[in-house]
């Protein structure tokens, strides 16, 4: 993927938020999308109301859109797993970020999103037509999907600590029966996925916490400037599934 590219989503993606938004309305609404993340976090995320009103769509959309495709990008360059074949499944694909990054990552590929929220399919359906993608996007659970006979690779980014024990179980016995290869990524603090542990025994794979120092985007600094927030360096952990 080219720089070209990620500069074209970024404009594209400040158009259409800003559209009907001030800046300023973004601002606040990441504020309190930020501290609902930390401090209410069962409650934000019980019905979606995390994603209550367009202030927070947007902020969502561009804040945290292009520094979690950053993210998913380096740990794929750095693990060297880009697929060159068939179709990438974005696994609770919200924006569609993580399957963008790992679609682009080397000849780009075919990307399914799969998501239970209306507005992140179709803010998922954007992003991969800003990257160029061919895309098809359903809704769905990602505890239940039915992977296309041609997939290649599956990435499922900060969505497995998302879902409820059961259909949690359920996705781990869905991806310990696939041949596929799988990326996980979550976020590095125990207390919001106290099952990685598990998953990694189960799943087996290569395990890694990361890091990273970023030079984020104009639009991303902007943001959070206004807003108080630091994402000079984005933390994560991942497990990499040979499949």
């Amino acid at each position: 993927m080219s720089s070209q590219q990620f500069a074209v989503f970024l404009q594209r993606l400040e158009e259409r938020h800003l559209a009907d938004l001030r800046f300023s309305e973004v601002t606040r609404a990441l504020r309190a999308l930020s501290s609902a993340y930390v401090e209410r976090r069962e409650t934000a995320l019980a019905g979606h109301k995390a994603l209550d009103g367009a202030g927070k769509r947007a902020a969502f959309a561009m804040y945290y859109g292009p520094i979690h495709f950053l993210l998913v990008q380096h740990i794929v360059r750095e693990l060297g797993a880009a697929p060159d074949r068939g179709t990438v499944v974005d696994l609770g694909c919200g924006t569609g970020v993580a399957g963008a990054a790992v679609a682009t990552a080397a000849t780009p590929l075919k990307v399914l999103g799969i998501d239970t929220h209306p507005w992140t399919l179709d803010e998922a359906r954007f992003t991969y037509r800003a990257f160029g993608l061919t895309s098809d996007v359903r809704r769905g659970d990602a505890s239940r999907t039915r992977f296309p006979a041609d997939t290649s690779f599956i990435v499922a980014a900060f969505v497995v600590n998302e879902l409820k024990e059961a259909d949690r179980a359920m996705l781990l016995g869905q991806l310990q029966a696939t041949k596929t290869r799988v990326l996980i990524v979550e976020p590095i603090s125990n207390r919001i996925s106290p099952w990685w542990p598990e998953w990694v025994a189960a799943l087996g794979g290569r395990a890694d916490e990361w890091k990273v120092r970023v030079d984020s985007p104009p639009l991303v600094k902007r943001l959070a400037r206004a807003a108080g927030l630091r994402p000079e360096v984005l933390t994560a952990r991942s497990l990499l599934v040979s499949g």
